[in-house]
């Protein structure tokens, strides 16, 4: 008899998931568009649906379009049953954003890294006070808030509390959940920031609708989310997708890892901006911080051969470094996303062009290169899904 107790329970359950993610990432949805997406039967479906609207959960959304009978009513998750934080811990700032359940942006706050700024208790002091920040902004209290997800350079090493390595910050094996839960006793969730921009992009930007694909981040560092069949590659321990650190010309440029020639040190933004400084002979980029050089760079493009030539030469290596993703894993679709990604848009054909010339016929042909349709909150939108990814896993279950 428990047994038979236990296995309806872990059926339900697997029902309630796969109701709630359903109408989470496709709605609103009717009743019957979940009978014919999920396969379940028309009172199983009801049944769970009845339930996630008693628990405030669901909610309807207006009668779809009738052919004359009754009208259907769409179903959607209620944007208010809680809200989620979202937080990309970058090189240059910390941005600590606050969502609902329809993934609306509430607030918002960022923190510069000034020199000396990505000291790791630095750091988890600008992700509490953006947190206190972002509700009082928002009106919203701690008892609504789902989770707090975590984006962030480096490796992730998940445990009891997630652990980070990240040599370009010089952090080895900083404790950074213990270090911010000292402050707050919300869920929290870290991952690496290439991995929550691919998340997202799955979710909600150019990476629904496939199975196979790879996320680039390319900001002041360089990394990737590799997914396959639907799921996030993490290897061994969490660190598959260091793309910016595979080796892009032997005994190459000088990397902040301490290696040689990788690609971050050709195409990641500080290599970018250090690359146009030498070519004007040591001469300054304009510009306060490297997003500003990196503007400044673009901009100048137009008038100067020498901005021009940096510009072709970084699309040239961008494209060798695409070119090794899709010899490597045949994906689908590689998306280009993070702030400099989205500030070097228009080399995205010569990008192309330049993979192309470097990848294998057949995988080639087979794949789209596109930029991230999400913009440069991809990383703090795909952090704040990481408490929402646990409560559609769990049915609903707030834990």
């Amino acid at each position: 008899m428990e047994l038979v107790r236990a296995t309806n329970r872990s059926v339900r359950l697997r029902n309630r998931s796969a109701l709630l993610s359903r109408i989470f990432l496709d709605g609103p949805l009717t009743r019957q568009d979940l009978v014919r997406g999920t396969g379940l039967s028309q009172p199983a479906v009801s049944n769970v649906v009845g339930d996630l609207i008693d628990e405030g959960l669901v909610m309807e959304a207006g009668a779809a379009e009738s052919d004359g009978g009754r009208p259907s009513m769409k179903l959607r998750v209620a944007p208010r049953y809680a809200v989620v934080v979202g937080v990309d811990v970058g090189e240059t700032r910390v941005r600590v954003e606050l969502f609902d359940l329809a993934m609306t942006l509430l607030a918002s706050v960022e923190y510069p890294l000034e020199d000396g700024g990505t000291e790791p208790r630095t750091v988890a002091g600008h992700v509490l006070t953006g947190l206190d920040r972002v509700l009082a902004d928002a009106g919203a209290s701690r008892a609504e808030v789902l989770g707090v997800g975590i984006g962030v350079s480096g490796v992730v090493e998940q445990g009891t509390q997630a652990v980070v390595d990240a040599q370009t910050l010089g952090w080895d094996r900083v404790p950074l959940e213990r270090l911010i839960a000292e402050g707050t006793d919300l869920p929290l969730h870290i991952d690496n920031g290439a991995k929550t921009l691919g998340q997202a992009e799955m979710w909600f930007g150019a990476g629904r609708g496939a199975r196979h694909a790879v996320f680039a981040l390319v900001g002041s560092g360089v990394g990737a989310a590799v997914v396959t069949s639907g799921v996030t590659y993490r290897g061994a321990s969490s660190s598959a997708g260091e793309w910016g650190h595979t080796t892009l010309v032997y005994g190459g440029r000088p990397c902040r890892c301490g290696a040689r020639g990788c690609l971050e040190a050709y195409v990641g933004a500080e290599a970018i901006i250090d690359r146009y400084r030498e070519a004007r002979r040591g001469r300054p980029v304009p510009g306060e911080d490297e997003e500003s050089q990196l503007a400044a760079l673009v901009a100048a493009a137009d008038t100067s051969q020498t901005a021009r030539r940096v510009l072709d030469e970084t699309a040239d290596y961008l494209g060798a470094g695409v070119a090794n993703l899709i010899n490597l894993f045949n994906p689908e679709r590689v998306v280009l996303g993070g702030w400099a990604a989205m500030a070097l848009g228009d080399l995205l054909p010569a990008v192309r062009e330049a993979a192309g010339r470097q990848a294998l016929r057949l995988p080639y042909a087979q794949v789209s290169i596109e930029l991230c349709r999400l913009g440069v909150d991809a990383v703090a939108l795909g952090a704040a899904t990481l408490p929402i990814a646990r409560l559609l896993a769990t049915g609903g279950v707030r834990r």
